[in-house]
């Protein structure tokens, strides 16, 4: 089975982090964005995955290729042109077999084997109070009648989230030809949304599947929240002679903390140096130095230095910030 993974986003609501590194190489729950999606894929079997690469696609491509075995096509995408161009540009890895399609930069909590075994295309929604930032499903009796990308007035709450399993995916690429050929853009963009109604237009049988486990990785906060559910799910990190920790907490096995006190919801990347600290519902990334601080909702970029008093802090990688 194969998989379909578009990366190729700048990210820019999480600058200053994503200046020096994509989004989906940010560390949540002590591993990559990419990571958690990646593993959960080969845990449900597939095999095969294409990912689509852009901004600093190279470091994605290094990450993954050193830390995952299964067959991979890279496909770059030079303009940023819309998710539908993007997955069009990965038509040359697609055979008649079913794909699944899913985003980046957004970690599920579903179980994709229920989704795969449908006989129909199946797309994952979840019931949101302002639908109007989404694409939208309209449904009668459980089948997908009419799809809308960010409408301004929506006639359903049912948010699609991100996740696409399509069991024809010829005739997706031939809706998607067909838009890009007509220049049949939504918002300056070639949605892949407006693909989605072309093939229901053209008879394809589509229902939803309800996923409650849908977490956002698009911004410092919610990067934070996704931090927390992941800890809740792992095995804590136990304390030592001078480091106590207050669960969850993750602590990479190549991470040196010294005299400190972590968590809840502290996570400590490879690499990084922890000392007289206090770090709580942080984010401590690779190769970063805490020194002798109070962190508390905050995130330090990959070889970032922070040394002093109690802060609030978003830094990005390779800063260095010292308090009197």
């Amino acid at each position: 089975m194969r998989a379909i993974i578009p990366v190729a986003g700048v990210g820019s609501r999480l600058r200053p982090h994503t200046y020096t590194l994509p989004k989906v190489l940010l560390n949540v729950g002590g591993k990559p964005i990419v990571g958690h999606i990646l593993d959960r894929i080969i845990e449900n079997g597939f095999d095969e995955a294409t990912i689509i690469i852009g901004y600093l696609g190279e470091k994605i491509k290094e990450y993954i290729l050193k830390n995952y075995s299964i067959k991979f096509d890279f496909v770059e995408q030079e303009e940023r042109l819309g998710l539908g161009h993007a997955i069009y540009l990965a038509r040359h890895t697609v055979s008649q077999d079913p794909i699944l399609i899913i985003l980046g930069d957004t970690i599920f909590d579903v179980n994709l084997r229920a989704l795969i075994n449908s006989d129909d295309s199946v797309l994952g929604v979840k019931e949101v109070e302002d639908p109007r930032r989404f694409g939208v499903a309209e449904t009668e009796h459980g089948i997908i009648t009419r799809l809308v990308e960010k409408p301004e007035q929506p006639k359903s709450k049912l948010a699609l989230v991100g996740i696409y399993y399509i069991k024809r995916p010829h005739i997706l690429m031939e809706c998607l030809r067909d838009e890009i050929k007509g220049n049949i853009r939504t918002r300056g963009e070639f949605q892949l949304t407006d693909a989605l109604q072309l093939m229901i237009d053209r008879g394809e049988r589509m229902t939803t599947f309800g996923i409650d486990g849908w977490f956002d990785c698009g911004k410092p906060e919610t990067l934070l929240q996704t931090n927390r559910h992941l800890l809740d799910r792992q095995q804590s990190a136990s304390g030592t002679s001078d480091v106590v920790v207050l669960p969850p907490v993750f602590i990479s096995a190549k991470a040196k903390v010294t005299n400190s006190v972590l968590g809840p919801y502290a996570t400590i990347a490879e690499g990084a140096v922890v000392e007289n600290a206090i770090i709580r519902n942080s984010i401590v990334s690779e190769g970063a130095n805490v020194t002798n601080t109070l962190l508390e909702d905050s995130i330090v970029g990959n070889n970032a230095v922070v040394r002093g008093t109690y802060k609030r802090i978003n830094i990005g990688d390779s800063s260095e910030l010292e308090f009197d």
